[in-house]
C-alpha cells in the first residue's frame, strides 16, 4: 500500500460529527460552524485562491470530481480530509456537482485580509441548487424553474418562478398525487420545495422516477421589500403558496432580487391544455428518441434572433392559447410582415443586435454582473430606436421605450474591451470622471519619469546595462550586473536591495518616493474605477422595470417575426377559426417530417365535420398512420400558438385540450404494463375531454389479448361517441371494428392505402374513405429483412388460419349504454332465431327439410 493510500484510507475514516471541537483550529471552528447551519450542502469554503471542501464534502467532491483527496493540519492528531478548486474556475465544478442533484453553499472571504486584525469574517453568499442559477452557464433557449407544491389537505398550491428572468407563477390545484405529479412533470421543473403535511408517497415518486431535487419545509417569507410580488392577490391560499417559495427564493440567494416580477395567476381556461405524455408524442420540444431539440417543432419553428423570443416560444408552445381575439391579433401581424418583407428584414437585423434582457436585468439587481454584461445591455439599448421605428411603421399595436439616457451613460462609461473580473482597472472610460482622469495622469506621468531616471542615472554612473524594473516583492529597483557592479560607488546613494546570481539590486530615496506614487495611484484607480461602476450598475438598476416590459415586447415580436419567416419559407397558410365544432385541414402535411424527407411529402385531407366526430383509421404498419394523427395534433397547436399551418387551407375551432396514446413503453421503474399504462392514459383522457378536447388513440387495446383489446376498443369507441363526443382519432388492426360505422352515426372510416404487386407492397400515405380488411404485416416483416424461409413459414401459417376462421360482423353496440326500442326487438329477433337453429337435428332432415328451414330463417331475418 502506498503512503497516498495510507492517507486517503486515514482521513476518509473521520468524521465530522466525532470531532473533538475544543481542539480545532479557529479556521476550521468558523468552517464547522458555517456547515453546522448548511447540513443539506458541500461546502465550497474560501482559502485564498482556492475553495476547500472538508470532512465528508471533501470525499462526496473528490468522488464526483474526480479530485485528489488529501488531508489538512486542523488542530487534531490527525488530518482532516480536504480536497478544493481554484477559485477562478470553481463554476465548471459546481455546474458538474449541480447536475448530479447536490446543493453547494459558496463560502467567502466578507473582509479584506489586508486591513483585518486575526480571523477574516466569512459567511455563505449564496447557495448553488438546481432551480435557482442565475449565472450564464443556464441554457439560454429555455427556462429554468424553480417551483413549490404547498399542502393545504382539501387542494394543493403550486407556484413557481425562473430566478435569471423574474417570471413568478401560481395556480390551485384538486387532484390526487398522480394528477399533481402530472402537472409537475408536465412543467418540467428541476427542483421543488415542499411543506411538512405532504405525502411522502408523492415526494418518493418524484424524486425517485423524475430525479427531481426536494427540499421539505415550512417557512414562509415576511420580508415587507418583497410583498409587492403577491399583494395584488387576495386568495390567502395562493399568497402562503408563494411566500413559501419565496423564503426559500431570497434564503438561498441572498442577494437582491427586486427583479421578480408580480407573480400571475395561471388561468388553465386559457391555455390548450395537454400534459407531458402528449407533448413526448407529438416531439413539440424535443424527440422521443434522442431527447434533443433538433428534429422537434420548436427546431422548427425556432427563428428567433434572440434568447428572449427563443424561451418564449418554447413557453408558448407548452402553454398554447384559446383566445380567438390574441390569436387574431397575432395572424394579423404574421400577414403584415410577410407583405411588408423588407422591413422584416431590417428587423430581424435590428434584434441580432439586442442581447438576453431578460436575464441581464437579473443579474443587474443581483449584482454578479460583469463589465461585459454592461456592454450587452448598451448595444442592445442602442438598437431599440430602430426595431422601435419600424414597429411603429408596422403599426404594431405594442410600444416599448429606447433609454437612451441609459446607453448614453454606457457609452460614456464603459471601456469596449474590460477585463471580466471587476479589480483588474480598465473598466471606466477616459473622461467619465475627473479624479481618475487626475490618478491616471500621475501614474502615466510616474511611469515615464521612471524611464528619464533609467537614462539619468546610466549617464551619471557610466553602467551602460544599468535598468529600473519592478516586482511584487521588492516593488521598484535599479538592476545592475555581476560585471559591472564595482561601478556602484557610495556617493551614489545607493541602496542594496537584493543579490542575484547575475545582478545586484538597489534603491533610491527618489525611486521609493515614485514607487509610493506609482503604485498607490494604481491601487486607488483600480478601487475608484470599482466604486464607480457599482454607480452606474445603481444608476440602471432604477430602470430594471423599464428592461423588463421592453424584453417583454422583444420576445412576442421576435416569435412572431420568427412564424413569419418559417410561413413563407414552408409555405403555410392562415387558419380560419371558426365557431361551429368543424375541422378541416385541406392538403395538410406534418411540418418537420415534410422539413427532413427527402422525398416529397404526401399531404392529405383531415375532415371532421359536424356530423363526424371519430375518424377510425385503418391500414398497413409504416403507412403513415401515426404520422397522420400527429400531424393534425400538430397544426392545432401551431394555430393556437398564433402561427401559421401547414395546410393549403385550415378552418378549425377553438380546442381546450388534446389527448394522446401514441406509441407504446413500459414504465419499468413503476412497474407497470405497457397495456396498463395505455389503460390509464385512456381513462385519463375520457375522464377529462370534453366536446371541444381532441383525442388521438393509436392502436389502443393492443398490449392485451385479441378479443379483450378489441372489445375495449369499441367500448371507448362507443364510449368517446355517445357520451363525450369529442373530435377523435382511432388507428386500430381490429378490422372488426370498421363495422361500428353502421352503428356510430358520427364514426366515419378511412385508410392509408398501400398497393400489393408480386407478394411486395408499396406505400402510398394516402388517406382515403373506407376501410381495409388487411393489414399486411408479413409484407412489413419482409421490408424489415427477416430471413426469407420465416416469411414463407409465416405465410403458410397465415394461410391456415384465414381458411381455419370464419369471418364474422362486427360486434353490435353492447348493453354497456342503454339499448332504444328498436334495439331491443332486433336483439329479441336474433335470439329467436338462435333458438330454432338449436331446437333442429341437421342429421335427421332432408335436404328438402334443409332447404324449408333455411328459406324460413331468411324470411324471419328480413322481417
Amino acid at each position: 500500500m502506498s503512503i497516498f493510500d495510507i492517507i486517503v484510507l486515514v482521513v476518509t475514516k473521520m468524521k465530522r460529527s466525532t470531532v473533538d471541537r475544543s481542539k480545532l483550529s479557529p479556521m476550521m471552528v468558523q468552517y464547522m460552524n458555517i456547515k453546522d447551519k448548511h447540513e443539506d450542502c458541500l461546502i465550497f469554503f474560501r482559502l485564498g485562491d482556492f475553495y476547500e471542501m472538508f470532512f465528508d464534502d471533501a470525499i462526496i467532491a473528490s468522488r464526483e470530481l474526480e479530485l485528489t483527496l488529501t488531508g489538512k493540519n486542523a488542530g487534531l492528531e490527525e488530518r482532516v480530509p480536504m480536497c478544493g478548486v481554484p477559485h477562478h474556475a470553481y463554476a465548471s465544478y459546481i455546474d458538474t456537482l449541480i447536475e448530479k442533484g447536490y446543493k453547494v453553499a459558496i463560502v467567502e472571504q466578507l473582509e479584506d485580509p489586508k486591513t483585518t486584525k486575526g480571523m477574516v469574517k466569512r459567511d455563505v453568499i449564496q447557495i448553488v441548487t438546481k432551480g435557482t442559477r442565475i449565472d450564464n452557464s443556464l441554457d439560454s433557449k429555455a427556462n429554468n424553474y424553480i417551483a413549490n407544491i404547498y399542502d393545504f389537505d382539501y387542494c394543493k398550491g403550486i407556484s413557481y418562478t425562473d430566478v435569471s428572468t423574474g417570471e413568478f407563477y401560481t395556480e390551485l390545484l384538486e387532484g390526487t398525487n398522480e394528477e399533481i405529479v402530472r402537472e409537475i412533470v408536465r412543467h418540467g421543473f428541476r427542483e421543488l420545495i415542499v411543506n411538512e403535511r405532504i405525502d411522502r408517497e408523492l415526494v418518493n415518486t418524484l424524486r425517485t422516477t423524475y430525479g427531481i431535487l426536494i427540499t421539505i419545509m415550512d417557512d414562509l417569507s415576511d420580508d415587507e421589500e418583497y410583498k409587492y410580488i403577491y399583494e395584488n392577490i387576495d386568495d390567502i391560499r395562493i399568497t402562503t403558496t408563494v411566500r413559501h417559495l419565496l423564503y426559500y427564493v431570497l434564503d438561498t440567494k441572498k442577494g437582491d432580487l427586486h427583479h421578480l416580477k408580480r407573480c400571475e395567476l395561471v388561468k388553465n381556461s386559457k391555455i390548450l391544455f395537454f400534459d407531458n405524455n402528449t407533448k413526448r408524442n407529438l416531439e413539440l420540444v424535443e424527440t422521443i428518441r434522442s431527447r434533443d431539440r433538433q428534429y422537434s417543432l420548436l427546431w422548427l419553428l425556432d427563428k428567433c434572433k434572440t434568447a428572449m423570443g427563443s424561451r418564449y416560444l418554447k413557453q408558448q408552445i407548452e402553454s398554447p392559447l384559446t383566445d380567438k381575439k390574441e390569436l387574431e391579433r397575432r395572424y394579423d401581424f404574421i400577414e403584415k410582415l410577410s407583405c411588408e418583407f423588407i422591413l422584416r428584414d431590417d428587423l430581424r437585423t435590428a434584434l441580432n443586435d439586442v442581447y438576453d434582457l431578460e436575464r441581464l436585468a437579473g443579474r443587474i439587481s443581483y449584482g454578479n454582473l460583469n463589465a461585459r454584461d454592461m456592454l450587452q445591455l448598451k448595444r442592445s439599448l442602442n438598437a431599440l430606436p430602430t426595431i422601435k421605428s419600424i414597429l411603429e411603421q408596422l403599426n404594431y399595436d405594442k410600444k416599448i421605450e429606447t433609454l437612451e439616457e441609459v446607453a448614453n451613460i454606457l457609452e460614456k462609461s464603459i471601456y469596449e474591451d474590460p477585463p471580466l473580473t471587476l479589480k483588474e482597472g480598465s473598466l471606466i472610460k477616459d473622461g467619465y470622471n475627473d479624479e481618475l482622469d487626475e490618478l491616471r495622469k500621475i501614474s502615466s506621468g510616474s511611469k515615464d519619469f521612471l524611464l528619464d531616471i533609467e537614462r539619468q542615472e546610466k549617464e551619471r554612473t557610466g553602467i551602460k546595462n544599468l535598468k529600473v524594473g519592478f516586482n511584487k516583492v521588492f516593488g521598484y529597483y535599479i538592476e545592475v550586473s555581476k560585471g559591472q557592479k564595482d561601478l556602484v560607488k557610495d556617493e551614489y546613494g545607493y541602496e542594496r536591495r537584493q543579490t542575484l546570481a547575475n545582478c545586484e539590486r538597489f534603491i533610491t530615496p527618489l525611486l521609493k518616493e515614485k514607487e509610493n506614487i506609482i503604485l498607490g495611484a494604481e491601487e486607488k484607480i483600480i478601487n475608484l474605477e470599482y466604486k464607480l461602476f457599482m454607480d452606474i450598475r445603481e444608476i440602471v438598476k432604477r430602470y430594471i422595470t423599464n428592461i423588463q416590459e421592453i424584453s417583454k415586447v422583444v420576445s412576442e415580436v421576435d416569435m412572431l417575426q420568427s412564424f413569419s419567416v418559417v410561413s413563407d419559407e414552408e409555405k403555410f397558410v392562415r387558419p380560419k377559426l371558426i365557431k361551429e365544432k368543424s375541422l378541416k385541414l385541406i392538403d395538410c402535411r406534418h411540418p418537420v417530417v415534410e422539413k427532413v424527407l427527402s422525398d416529397k411529402y404526401v399531404s392529405n385531407d383531415i375532415i371532421m365535420d359536424k356530423s363526424t366526430d371519430i375518424l377510425l383509421i385503418t391500414g398497413p404498419n409504416m403507412a403513415g398512420k401515426s404520422t397522420y394523427m400527429r400531424q393534425t395534433a400538430i397544426t392545432v397547436i401551431m394555430a393556437q400558438i398564433g402561427c401559421f399551418v401547414p395546410c393549403k387551407s385550415c378552418e378549425m375551432p377553438i380546442f381546450d385540450k388534446i389527448f394522446t396514446r401514441i406509441g407504446a413503453s413500459d414504465d419499468l421503474v413503476s412497474g407497470e404494463s405497457t397495456f396498463m399504462i395505455e389503460m390509464k392514459e385512456a381513462n385519463y383522457a375520457i375522464s377529462e375531454a370534453t366536446e371541444s378536447s381532441l383525442i388521438l388513440f393509436d392502436e389502443l387495446g393492443r398490449g392485451t389479448a385479441t378479443y379483450d383489446g378489441m372489445s375495449l376498443a369499441q367500448a371507448i369507441l362507443e364510449y368517446i361517441h355517445d357520451k363525450i363526443k369529442a373530435k377523435t382519432m382511432f388507428s386500430t388492426h381490429y378490422h372488426e371494428l370498421t363495422g361500428l360505422e353502421k352503428e356510430l352515426k358520427h364514426l366515419k372510416n378511412v385508410h392509408v392505402s398501400a398497393v400489393e404487386e408480386d407478394g411486395k407492397i408499396t406505400f402510398l400515405h394516402k388517406v382515403k374513405a373506407g376501410s381495409i380488411d388487411k393489414s399486411y404485416g408479413i409484407h412489413v416483416a419482409s421490408l424489415a429483412h427477416l430471413p426469407k424461409d420465416l416469411i414463407k413459414r409465416s405465410k403458410d401459417i397465415l394461410d391456415v388460419y384465414e381458411h381455419k376462421s370464419v369471418k364474422q360482423e362486427t360486434f353490435m353496440q353492447t348493453s354497456l349504454f342503454e339499448l332504444n326500442e328498436a334495439e331491443v326487438e332486433h336483439v329479441e329477433q336474433v335470439n329467436e332465431v338462435e333458438e330454432k337453429i338449436k331446437a333442429i337435428n341437421p342429421l335427421e332432415m332432408s335436404p328438402m327439410d334443409a332447404l324449408n328451414f333455411l328459406y324460413e330463417l331468411k324470411k324471419k331475418m328480413k322481417e
